[in-house]
C-alpha cells in the first residue's frame, strides 16, 4: 500500500475471499463484495442508531479492481451525515493481496440506512 492510497473511515469488517464466492476465472463476484459492504454499513449504522437499521439505497458505486480468491477484503465505513431517521455512510472496500504484500481499493459507495423501531417503522436517530 502506498502512502497516497489509504482507506478512509474506520475498519468495520474483514473477511476472506473464498473459492465459493468466485467465478471460474477466480474473480470474486461483485454481488459478494457489495454484500460485505452492506453488512459493514449495517454494523456501523446500527451502532450509531442504537438499534435496528435497514438499507434504503446504495449510490455512486463502481468497481475499480477485481477481488481474487485468497484476498482479505477490508471494509471501511465513515458516517457522512445523520438525518432525522437516516444515516448516510461512505463505504470503501480494500483488498489485501498478501501474496504481493499490497492493499488496493476495489470499490467505494454511498449507503443510506434507515433506523427502525420495534414495529419496523422509521424512528428518529438519537443524538450522539
Amino acid at each position: 500500500m502506498t502512502d497516497a492510497a489509504k482507506p478512509t473511515g474506520e475498519l468495520t469488517l474483514r473477511t476472506l475471499a473464498m473459492p465459493g464466492d468466485a467465478n471460474p476465472a477466480g474473480d470474486i463476484f461483485g454481488g459478494w463484495v457489495m454484500a460485505q459492504m452492506d453488512l459493514a454499513s449495517g454494523i456501523r449504522a446500527a451502532e450509531r442508531a442504537r438499534g435496528r437499521v435497514v438499507t434504503a439505497a446504495v449510490k455512486e458505486m463502481a468497481f475499480e479492481l477485481p477481488v481474487k480468491i485468497g484476498d482479505t477484503l477490508s471494509i471501511y465505513t465513515h458516517v457522512e451525515r445523520v438525518g432525522r431517521t437516516s444515516i448516510t455512510l461512505r463505504v470503501e472496500a480494500w483488498a489485501h493481496r498478501s501474496r504481493y504484500n499490497q492493499q488496493e481499493k476495489v470499490t467505494a459507495g454511498t449507503f443510506i440506512m434507515v433506523a427502525l423501531d420495534e414495529e419496523g417503522k422509521p424512528k428518529v436517530v438519537p443524538k450522539e
